[in-house]
Order: C-alpha cells, then sequence, then structure tokens
C-alpha cells in the first residue's frame, strides 16, 4: 500500500500476526534433493501457448488481442498475394466473434502423410510449425513464416470454427481452446464457393472477460492490407450497434489501385508538402521473386514518419528495409546537389536530416524473410536493405531531375534541418548555469539546481498565488515551478502569427528548451517529468485542457516518450480531531466522510477554492511530494489515435458547431452526472 493511498483516506491493512514455531518449520519448502525427474514437465499441443501467450503474440492486452486478427486475415492476404484469391471479407459481430473469408485454394482437407487418420486442416489447427509457408513452391512470398500463427488463434480462443470450401464440396471443424470438438465433417456439395472461412471469439481466460475487438482497430487494419496489395477486393461488415455514434461504417468495400500513394495521399489530406508531388512508384524483381513499392513526401511543419511493411506484415519497429530507403534518400540528395552545384552546403547533410518531416510508406515482398520475434514488430532481413536502395535509386534521381524546382526546395528544407541541428548542438554545450545567468530562461520560472534531466521536473501552475505557494512547497533541487498567467492561447483553433506572438507559450518553450514541432529534440528537454498542476475545479481543469492541447499539437512526442502528467490536487480537507484527510472530488468526499469519520464528534469540511490557498506544506503534502502525491500520466494508446485526433479537433478546433454538437449526443449523460452529484 502507498502512501498515496494512505494520504486520500485509504485503509492500510495491519501486518499480519507472526505465526508459530511449530507452523513455520512446517512451511519450510522441500529440499532440493527432492527434485527428481516426475517434477519435469512436458507441455504437448497448443498447451505452450495458453501457458505463455507471450511468447507467441507479445501479451494479453489489446494490442496483443488485435494480433489474433492480423494473424488471420494474413493467410488470407499471403492467398491474394500468391494471385489465386480475389476478395478477402471480414466481419464483426456484436457476440464479439470476428469472421475473415477468402476465396482462394482453401486450406487442404485430406489426410497428412505424418498423421494418418487426421487431416491437413487439423494437422494446421492444432500443431505448432505446420503449415505450407515452408515451401517456397507454394508461396513465393508470404507474411507467414513459422507455421504458427493460425494454430495459436485456435489455442487463445475458446471457439473457433474452419469453414474450406474446396473441390466442390464444403467441409467443416470446430475447436475449443485449440482442442477439435470433433472430426473434420463433410457438409455437402457446393458449386459457387470456395476458399476458406474462419469464424472465432478470444478466449476471456485470457484477454479477460472485458476484453473486445475494436471496430475502428479493425476497420484500419483490413483497410491497410487493401492498400498494400492493389489486386486484392476487401469487404468490410460490422454490427450496427457496435459503430453507432462513430466514424466506421457498417459495411464499406476496399479496393486501391493506386495502392500505397493513395494511402499516403489520404494520410496527409490538409497538410502543406515541401513539394507538391508524391515520389512512388512500384518495382517487380526479375523473375516475380519479390517486389517494393513505395510512397514518399516531405511535410513542411510536421513530424511525418515512415510505415514499412514485409509481405503486407506491418513492422513498427522497422529494420533493414526501412535503412535501405533511408541510405537511398540520403545518397540520391548529396548527388543531387552534386549535379547543382550545391555540393558543398550539402556536406553537413545526415540521415536523420533527411529522415525528418519525411512521411513514407513502404512495402517489400521477399522470399523466406527473417523478423525479430513472432510479432514481426522488426525486419531482419539484411538483404532487405540492399534490393530497396537499388530498386528506388534510379526512380528518385529521375524524379529529381525531373522536378527541378521540387528538388530544390527540397535540398533547401535538408539543409535547413541539418543547420538548425548543428545550432542546437552548439547551444548544447553551453550549461545549464551558464544559461540562467545570460537570463536565457523566463523571468518567472524557479528553476531547480539539477542540473540534468533525469530527475528534474516542472511544475506548470496557474497564476502567481499558486506559484507562490508551489515555489515555497516544492524541493529545490529537483522540481522547478513556472507560473503562467490565467488561461494559456487554444492553439487548436489559433492563426500561426498568434501562435508565435504568444508571450506565455513561448516563455514554456523557452523552459522546457526541447523545441516544438519538427524541431522537437528528445536530448534537448530540461526535465523528466511536465506536470500540469491547476486548481481541482472547472477552471482549472479547463486549463488543462488547453495545456494538454498545446503539448498535442505542438509537442507530441513529449506525450508518447511518457514525460507529460497531471497533477491531482484535492479539492476538500476533512477534519475529525486530529484526523485530516482529502478528498479529490464530491464523490471522493462523500465516500471518506461515510468510511472513515465517525459519528460521534465534529467533522470540519473545507473546500480549497484554489492551489494558492492552500498553505505549502499541504500542497507539499498532498500535490507536489513524490512520496505522497498522486500524477496522472498522460498518453496515447496507438490503437486511439484517430479517435483522439477527431476529439482534440472537435472540442477544440474552431468550429463551434462540432462543439455543439459532441455536448447535444452526450446532454443526457451530463444531466445524470449532476443527478448523482
Amino acid at each position: 500500500m502507498s502512501d498515496t493511498d494512505d494520504l486520500f483516506g485509504a485503509s492500510t491493512p495491519r501486518p499480519a500476526a507472526k505465526p508459530a514455531a511449530k507452523a513455520k518449520a512446517a512451511a519450510v519448502p522441500a529440499m532440493a534433493s527432492d527434485y527428481t525427474a516426475a517434477h519435469i514437465e512436458v507441455l504437448e499441443g497448443l498447451e505452450p501457448v495458453r501457458r505463455r501467450p507471450g511468447m507467441y503474440i507479445g501479451g494479453t492486452d489489446s494490442k496483443a488481442l488485435h494480433h489474433l486478427f492480423a494473424e488471420v486475415i494474413d493467410n488470407s492476404m499471403d492467398e491474394a498475394v500468391a494471385g489465386h484469391a480475389s476478395f478477402i471479407e471480414v466481419e464483426l459481430g456484436a457476440d464479439g466473434y470476428l469472421t475473415v473469408t477468402d476465396n482462394g485454394r482453401g486450406i487442404p482437407v485430406e489426410d497428412h502423410p505424418k498423421f494418418p487418420g487426421k487431416s491437413a486442416l487439423e494437422v494446421i489447427m492444432t500443431t505448432l510449425h505446420a503449415g505450407g509457408k515452408f515451401d517456397s513452391k507454394v508461396y513465393e512470398t508470404s507474411g507467414g513464416l513459422h507455421g504458427v500463427g493460425v494454430s495459436v488463434v485456435n489455442a487463445l480462443a475458446d471457439d473457433l470454427e474452419v469453414e474450406v470450401a474446396r473441390n466442390q464440396t464444403l467441409y467443416r471443424q470446430s475447436f475449443s481452446k485449440g482442442v477439435p470438438q470433433g472430426p473434420l465433417k463433410e457438409v455437402g456439395r457446393i458449386t459457387n464457393r470456395r476458399g476458406t472461412k474462419v469464424r472465432f471469439h478470444p478466449d476471456p481466460e485470457i484477454f479477460g472477460a472485458a476484453a473486445h475487438f475494436e471496430p475502428a482497430r479493425v476497420f484500419r487494419m483490413a483497410r491497410s492490407k487493401a492498400y498494400l496489395f492493389g489486386g486484392v477486393e476487401i469487404r468490410w461488415s460490422c454490427d450496427g450497434a457496435l459503430v453507432k455514434g462513430t466514424d466506421v461504417p457498417e459495411k464499406m468495400v476496399f479496393r486501391f489501385p493506386g495502392g500505397l500513394r493513395d494511402y499516403l495521399a489520404g494520410d496527409l489530406e490538409g497538410q502543406t508538402l515541401v513539394h507538391s508531388d508524391i515520389f512512388s512508384g512500384r518495382i517487380q524483381k526479375p523473375g516475380g521473386h519479390g517486389s517494393v513499392e513505395w510512397a514518399v513526401a516531405w511535410v513542411a511543419d510536421g513530424d511525418g514518419g515512415i510505415s514499412s511493411y514485409c509481405n503486407t506484415i506491418p513492422t513498427p519497429d522497422g529494420g533493414t528495409h526501412e535503412n535501405g530507403l533511408r541510405t537511398m534518400l540520403l545518397k540520391g540528395l548529396k548527388d543531387h546537389a552534386e549535379r547543382s552545384g550545391q555540393g558543398k552546403r550539402a556536406a553537413i547533410v545526415t540521415g536523420d536530416d533527411v529522415i525528418t518531416g519525411c512521411a513514407a510508406m513502404l512495402s517489400v515482398f521477399v522470399r523466406e524473410p527473417e523478423f525479430q520475434g513472432q510479432t514481426k514488430d522488426r525486419l531482419a532481413t539484411q538483404e532487405a536493405a540492399r534490393i530497396v536502395e537499388q530498386a528506388l535509386r534510379d526512380p528518385f534521381d529521375h524524379w529529381l531531375a525531373a522536378n527541378p524546382v521540387q528538388a530544390s526546395r527540397l535540398l533547401d528544407h535538408v539543409i535547413d534541418r541539418a543547420d538548425e541541428r548543428l545550432r542546437r548542438r552548439q547551444e548544447k554545450e553551453v550549461s545549464r548555469k551558464t544559461a540562467v545567468r545570460k537570463l536565457r530562461l523566463p523571468g518567472k520560472l524557479a528553476d531547480c539546481s539539477n542540473t540534468e534531466a533525469a530527475g528534474s521536473e516542472i511544475f506548470i501552475v496557474e497564476g502567481d498565488s499558486a506559484g507562490g505557494s508551489a515555489k515555497q512547497a516544492r524541493d529545490r533541487k529537483t522540481q522547478a515551478v513556472l507560473p503562467l498567467r490565467g488561461k494559456i492561447l487554444n492553439v487548436a483553433n489559433a492563426t500561426r502569427d498568434k501562435l508565435a506572438a504568444n508571450q506565455q507559450l513561448a516563455d514554456l518553450g523557452q523552459a522546457l528548451g526541447c523545441g516544438a514541432l519538427t524541431h522537437y529534440r528528445e536530448a534537448d528537454l530540461r526535465y523528466e517529468k511536465v506536470i500540469i498542476m491547476t486548481d481541482a475545479d472547472v477552471d482549472g481543469a479547463h486549463i488543462a485542457s488547453l495545456l494538454v492541447t498545446y503539448f498535442y499539437r505542438q509537442m507530441p512526442k513529449l506525450i508518447e516518450e511518457g514525460h507529460l502528467f497531471l497533477a491531482v490536487p484535492p479539492l476538500y480537507r476533512i477534519t475529525q480531531g486530529a484526523k485530516t484527510l482529502y478528498a479529490r472530488d464530491d464523490a471522493h468526499k462523500d465516500l471518506l466522510l461515510k468510511k472513515e469519520f465517525s459519528a460521534k464528534g465534529k467533522v470540519e469540511v473545507g473546500r480549497f477554492k484554489g492551489l494558492g490557498e492552500m498553505m505549502p506544506a499541504q500542497l507539499k503534502e498532498t500535490t507536489m511530494d513524490p512520496r505522497t502525491r498522486t500524477l496522472q500520466r498522460v498518453g496515447i494508446e496507438d490503437a486511439e489515435r484517430a479517435a483522439t485526433a477527431d476529439l482534440v479537433e472537435r472540442l477544440m478546433g474552431n468550429k463551434p458547431e462540432a462543439r455543439f454538437a459532441f455536448i447535444s449526443e452526450r446532454a443526457a449523460f451530463a444531466d445524470e452526472e449532476l443527478l448523482d452529484i
């Protein structure tokens, strides 16, 4: 039990009484000499998957749950890429079942030669390292490599059914937790269907009773597959109850002949590019053994980012194919600079300068790729770097030569990034103390004495009154305080000129020292924790929302790296005799009054009007001391990125009708909350 729990009224359990000597002796574990062959446990079939799911899908969280869908649809995509399937259907039901259907060749159903009396389908579904991806004669390129994917899905589903339409006959077999619920059955003759259909439900024993597939996430995953292979049509359908009130449609058909170019153009819609045209293309390797497709652009005032894939498998951690792209872009730009007489200017450019602001989509198809781990987050095939570099080199040279104006703008952009990097390196050589003496930090900033970012934190508070209390309550060695004047500018609907002219935001950026947008540098952040500390009321929540919006729009990396926090100050002080507890809100106050204070004796309840009203000792004890405080980390889940961006735009953007609609949609909820209070 933490000190924080005690502070806000949670009861601390008493230590257990010491056991009697006799009982203690009985609890002594068996000696090592009792370790025998009988203690060696042998896990068979799919039991290792259920015992240690993290080894196969990375964990049991939401990301791992959705990895099950990726494993199933990847098998269908392999059929499409191999030219045997033209469409894939993805259906999400209200009952939590997910169904993936393709019109490929269908999983083989005849008896497996090594397992007499057992069908190949059952072997594939119940045996690790069984599949058709080991022999390149069956699939030239594929996402499945280890014969593990669909059997892992089967092991971690409490109900799974496979239907195979093959040779004008329909077959079906059911499984539960990896165990067949009966033999493969021949359902009957059919003439208008072929392929494989997998319908499954994730096991709540593994993922938790509340775990479920998120429609928006599954929708995006399915759509991305259609972008990655223009020859496939993906048909999406979802129960209407699951998508009501969201932007996810009930039904949609995905087919993108433009491939990654269409994908990137959609992602960059509304953003300003350094150049007007997207550098894109697709090259098939000689002999048909793989291919490379790409789309690259540079964003003028954004962070960009690379999304890469290998054999339609997302590689969020990059790998050798991304290294090849990076090397090619650097060499290509430097060669162009030499040809245009700007070689000396471009000499300082590095790969980091080229990638800064670069938004790219890269998809490679290679034989027998090597990944790091079963979840395939990073490509390790060394040949992939050479393949990408060679495939893109000539097209990039031709693109630059054919667009001299765009090429000149791009070169200037990259050289500016290099100049900025060198300038910041020079500034970094000046110590923090020197910077303070030269008054290069905001005048109202009470800095800490620690000269390292590690262990340091800055509290952003509202007004001089709260700032005064915070400065007295802080630990001067590790805690800095920056008071702001009231509500800051709403950056979500402010013009660039207003943003540049705002002194408060300039002071905040100067205090942090890490820059913003494309100029953000993690290494230059002066504090490990950035803590927003506002009053525990509506106005305080509004100011906190404005500050979070500022960081989300101007310094998203600061949030992604886990540096942004919200302090949780109390709203009430409750005293009875010598006992004093603090309550965060009205509901917490009522709970403490009911459980922690007796009916005998007068109970005094004081409401803090703001942080400035609190005594420094109280502010330190409840909100600033790391030993007793509570902090809320501000973060963005990968699955929530699109929803977060939409929510910020609706609530904080320059369209009041969007805010009005949001409030109207939740009016009943607000009324219920008020009634409860």
